[in-house]
This record gives structure tokens, sequence and C-alpha cells, in this order.
């Protein structure tokens, strides 16, 4: 009977144990070759969470301001001459079946100033605007001091602030006066801001009937806002313009504010593609510095190599060892750079006041790209080593 020898196998333990060897003995080149390994998956796993955390936070934004608003500012006829709409455009709008909510603002000529030792040029940046009643509740806004226009003030000298204006202004409480024109009026309101329309956070808004006594207000609308049900947005677009100026519905501008928002999501997300490609970068620098650490490794322990290959080691055994070591230095840069990632993104979100949002598939992803990179970088050494003949090595100084 003949009896074969054959080369044992090592076990999972034992090629581990094996493996961690070369990493135990040179840790502080370990670190620094898995610190590249660690920014990158750190920058990729962190572009990812805070972008999912700014995209959830802006659907959460939508659902709540809603996407239902539509807005139909007067534009510019074939002359080139403003077209004014008309002085019953809102109850024109409110005639369309799925409108719910309908309203309108105007512009109208007011200087306004601090006080009256101010000159009249030195408006601060703040326009005046005439406002009905139900502007606020229709677009959704809050007061953040004092009160809204009601149907009593919106006949008196009084004026609700947008959050701009009264920062420009220098209006911290209610009770204060500016004047407009020659008109003291009173403040009597301090918005929070509008995420649909900011352009009213920079408008001082009066009544429609003070408006109309005190500024020579003629009554037409400069802009109507609508609100209609979600499923009817676009067939209430499509008519608006051209209920509110029939004839002339080419000079009727109509926008969906939330158009804005989601845009800026659009924006975002060619951000993120930009800040995970450098991600990449970062990560293919730490792979050069781990195929670099591997290929050193290799020139510094061959006589370690030549004595495993003397006591019986294969070549499949070496190569298994620096693989092994070289996919382990990379798991260890990828955990790092995974936890990093999302504590940077948890530390970020909550400063933000965001809802942190980590994609399982970016923790997945970054540390399978890891390994991919830990078996690439570790590749040749592998080979190398094991190509190493016995005598040489051992003869190596």
């Amino acid at each position: 009977m003949k009896n074969d020898l054959r080369p044992a196998r090592l076990s999972p333990r034992d090629i581990l144990r094996v493996g961690a060897v070369g990493l135990r003995a040179r840790r502080a080149r370990v670190v620094l070759s898995a610190l590249g390994i660690a920014i990158g998956i750190a920058t990729m796993v962190a572009v990812v969470g805070l972008s999912e955390s700014s995209r959830a936070d802006l659907m959460a934004r939508l659902d709540r301001l809603g996407t239902n608003l539509l807005t139909a500012e007067a534009g510019q006829d074939a002359t080139g001459q403003r077209i004014r709409l008309p002085e019953n455009a809102v109850a024109m709008v409110e005639r369309i079946g799925p409108v719910r909510h309908a309203t309108a603002t105007a512009d109208i000529d007011a200087r306004i100033r601090r006080s009256d030792v101010v000159p009249e040029e030195r408006t601060a940046g703040v326009t005046a605007q005439a406002a009905r009643i139900d502007l606020l509740s229709t677009l959704g806004g809050r007061v953040a001091k004092g009160s809204w226009l009601n149907p009593a003030g919106e006949r008196l000298p009084v004026t609700v602030l947008g959050s701009v204006a009264a920062e420009r202004l220098g209006i911290t409480r209610t009770g204060e006066t500016i004047m407009m024109n020659d008109t003291r009026v009173v403040v009597v309101g301090i918005l929070q801001p509008l995420e649909l329309v900011p352009t009213l956070d920079r408008v001082a808004m009066v009544g429609f009937p003070a408006a109309e006594r005190h500024f020579g207000f003629d009554g037409h609308p400069t802009t109507v806002f609508e609100r209609s049900t979600d499923a009817s947005v676009e067939d209430v677009r499509a008519v608006l313009a051209r209920t509110i100026s029939p004839g002339s519905e080419g000079g009727i501008r109509v926008s969906r504010p939330s158009d804005a928002l989601a845009a800026k999501a659009a924006t975002d997300e060619g951000l993120t593609s930009l800040m995970l490609g450098l991600g990449a970068v970062a990560l293919l620098v730490g792979g050069v510095g781990v195929a670099n650490t591997m290929v050193i490794s290799v020139l510094e322990r061959r006589q370690e190599i030549g004595l495993r290959r003397s006591l019986g080691a294969t070549r499949g055994a070496v190569r298994l060892q620096f693989l092994t070591e070289s996919l382990l230095l990379s798991a260890l840069g990828g955990a790092t750079g995974a936890l990093l990632g999302a504590a940077a993104t948890y530390g970020f979100a909550r400063v933000q006041g965001w809802t942190a949002v980590v994609p399982p598939w970016s923790l997945a992803g970054g540390l399978a790209a890891t390994l991919l990179i830990g078996v690439v970088a570790g590749l040749y050494p592998a080979i190398r080593a094991s190509r190493l003949h016995p005598t040489v090595a051992l003869n190596a100084t």
C-alpha cells in the first residue's frame, strides 16, 4: 500500500492568524496605510448619507408646505407693456372647479424708510405690497411676532413685515413705526420665512383698502396665488392664465413654487456625484498605499517566507497568507471609514435639524469596495512572495 504525502490544508482560523502576523508586527505602518482607505470610505459614506438626509428633509418640507400652490404673475404683452390683471382676478380663479383657495398681492408705489429722518432714497431694499387677509393661510405661512392682517387692520395704516424686511429695517418687535412715503405706519406683525414664496420675505405688506386709501393703489393685483387638489394641479395650470386674462394669457407667468425646491434637490444630486468622485479618488490613493505596504512587507520578510517554504508551506499557502493580510488591512480601513462617515452624517444632520439617513447600501458598498481593493492591491505582492525560492529567500540579507 502506497502512502501519498500531501501538504496539510490551513483552516480558516489559521489563515487569519497567519495573515494578521504582519499587521501586528508593523502597527504604525498599518495605521497609516489603513488611514488612506478610511478617508476614502468615510468621504463616500458621509456624502451619500448627507445627500440622503438633505433629500429626506426636503421631501418632508414639501409634504408640509404642499406642492399644489400655483402663482400667476402679470408680465408683458406683445408691445412690451405691463399687463394689468383684472380687479376680480381672484374671483375668476375661484370659479375654476378644483381650486380650493385663491388670494392675491399687488405692488404699490411706496418708499419704505426706518423713520422720517432717513432720506427717501435709502429704502433698505424693502418693497411695499398690498395683500389680502387670506394670503397667509393660503401660503401656509406663520407669524413670528405679533399678528397678521385682520378685517379691521387691513383698512388702517398698519403693516406686517417679512422676515428679511424686518431685519433690514432693524425692527425687532411689534408696535414700532416705519415710514411708507410720508405716512407713518405701525408694524403689527413679523412673519417667519416663507419657504415657498421667499420674495415676500423682503416685503412690507398692508391691506388692500389701506393701500387704496393711503398710497393711491388702483385695486389691480399683481400676483395671484391659488391652491387646488394635488391631482388637478397640472389641469389648473393649463387654464389659469387664460382664466385670469382671456385673450392675453401669453403675458401671464404661471409657476409652481415647489418646483424651485425640487430643482434644489437636483442640484444637490450633481454635487453628490462630484463628491463621490473625490471620495473614489481618495479610495484609489488608499489602495495604492496598501499595495505599496504589501510590496515592502514581502521584501522585508523574505527570510520568513523562505523558512515557511522550507518547512513545507506551499506556494498557494504563501499567496493566501499575503492576500489575507492585504484583505485584513483594507477591511480595517474600510470599517473605520464607514464608522467615521456614519458618525459625520449623524453629527451634521443633528446640527442642521435633519433626520439622519445612512443608507445600508452605502455601508455595504463601501466595505465591498475595500475588499475589492484589498484583493487587487494584495494580488501582485502575494504572487511575488509565492515565487520566492526557499534557498534564495533564506540567504537574503
